[in-house]
């Protein structure tokens, strides 16, 4: 998923290299600007407002965004004893975030013994995504994490044949499934409902959020957990899955013109869950929201 993380180049399971005579060192940390307006909303109000976030690309991790001392709300910072090291980055400080009666402890951090080298990040301060009520770019609610440049997601129509199964029970058959192809993952094939045996889906109640694609819908198929997807009301970007199902080839078979797929080594997922207060409508495409 987009530069460092899943399968990118700055992953540690990157699936290419870099065509260098010497090897690079085994983890590398990059640094950019946004170039988008961000904000943080707690306790009812914006605690950060900036133009010039920066955002951290760190080997395995979600990009995180560096707000400057200056675009944050005076004395919304309370400085805590608690430290930690990071392992690059030096020691960090942690805050309690504070604006009117609300209150989060370790809410943000700030590495105040910057190497040389890492000077882009001096007078920085992070938030910590779950503590917040919200973060937005401009005036939409950002999910799970802030925006990856090099995220991609492309689909393609395919006429090949795409067969799941569980047991000897055909779940889905279809010669025109949706491939997606997304930064940092392998393939994934997308089935149009009409194509779907239905009565084999038991919805469940988990739902995750992706910030590509969003609300993602599970289903139990028998006793295989979790074994298919969707994105019932998919981001307009990607707006062509809407309402699609795809499987997880290592729960079910799933077969592509007569080969078995499996997941790729490296590919599994840990969801986003709900963001704090989010709301199923907010994590809905604008244009569908009530």
């Amino acid at each position: 998923m987009g530069l460092s993380w899943q399968q990118g180049p700055l992953s540690p399971g990157a699936i290419g290299r870099f065509l260098l005579p010497e090897p690079l060192p085994e983890r590398l940390l990059y640094v950019e600007r946004l170039r988008r307006r961000m904000r943080v909303r707690f306790g009812g109000a914006w605690v950060a407002d900036s133009q010039n976030v920066v955002v951290l690309f760190e080997p395995g991790r979600y990009p995180v965004a560096y707000f400057p001392e200056s675009d944050i709300s005076p004395d919304a910072l309370q400085r805590t004893e608690h430290t930690t090291r990071h392992r690059d980055l030096g020691l960090t400080a942690w805050y309690t975030i504070r604006l009117g009666d609300e209150s989060a402890q370790r809410g943000a951090w700030q590495h105040i013994e910057l190497p040389e080298h890492a000077k882009e990040l001096q007078g920085r301060v992070a938030f910590a995504w779950p503590a917040m009520d919200a973060f937005y770019e401009e005036e939409e609610r950002i999910l799970g994490h802030a925006a990856d440049s090099y995220h991609r997601i492309d689909i393609r129509q395919t006429s090949r044949k795409l067969i799941v199964r569980q047991a000897d029970r055909i779940i889905a058959d279809t010669e025109k499934p949706l491939a997606l192809y997304e930064s940092g993952f392998a393939p994934r094939w997308y089935v149009p409902r009409a194509d779907v045996d239905e009565s084999a889906l038991t919805a469940v109640e988990l739902k995750t959020f992706c910030p590509y694609k969003g609300l993602c819908s599970y289903y139990d198929i028998g006793d295989a957990k979790r074994a298919a997807w969707s994105y019932r009301e998919a981001y307009r970007e990607v707006s062509r899955i809407s309402d699609f199902v795809s499987f997880e080839p290592d729960i079910l078979s799933v077969q592509l013109d007569g080969v078995q797929l499996r997941l790729e080594p490296g590919q599994s997922v840990v969801p986003h869950g709900p963001d704090r207060d989010l709301t199923v409508d907010e994590a809905l495409p604008p244009h569908t929201r009530s």
